[in-house]
């Protein structure tokens, strides 16, 4: 139930932001693996290509998004979030793109024997990749650096 509220209270909070903007989308709250969710997809206007404004390059506008509506959670309730804000399907579309980033610098890892560093990415996409590296034998990943330079290196066991 409280899982449930978290997800109540960012969706106002985005409604209130796509009003502002007058965008017009449709908000669904949800609680997914234990963390609540909003997403945030077409409405009925065809206005799929404004929403991808609020992803922004490489997700960082959604991710500026998301922090936001953890702030306004947190405002409310007192205690920290963990929401997770997807808006137009993109983190489905990134999690199945680094899905497959982690397998080939796997396959490159075991072909060759030598470490493979990815490109930077965020907290969100970093953990992706872990749970992909993780789940396959002979490989082992960690992160290195410092934001926003962040990056994984994928490493023979």
């Amino acid at each position: 139930a409280d899982l449930f509220r978290e997800s109540e209270i960012a969706a106002d909070y985005v409604e209130g932001l796509l009003d502002i903007l007058d965008y017009d989308g449709d908000i669904d709250e949800l609680v997914v693996g234990g963390r609540p969710v909003v997403e945030v997809v077409e409405g009925g206007d065809g206005s799929g290509r404004r929403l991808q404004a609020l992803v922004g390059q490489r997700g960082a506008t959604l991710e500026a998004l998301q922090e936001l509506s953890r702030l306004a959670v947190f405002r409310q309730t007192g205690s920290p979030s963990r929401l997770l804000l997807d808006v137009g399907g993109y983190r489905a579309a990134r999690r199945k793109e680094l899905a497959a980033i982690a397998k080939n610098a796997a396959e490159k890892v075991k072909e060759y024997g030598e470490p493979v560093r990815l490109e930077a990415m965020s907290a969100f996409e970093r953990k992706c990749v872990h749970d992909v590296i993780n789940a396959l034998a002979g490989v082992e990943s960690e992160s290195e650096g410092v934001e926003p330079a962040r990056r994984i290196v994928v490493r023979p066991v």
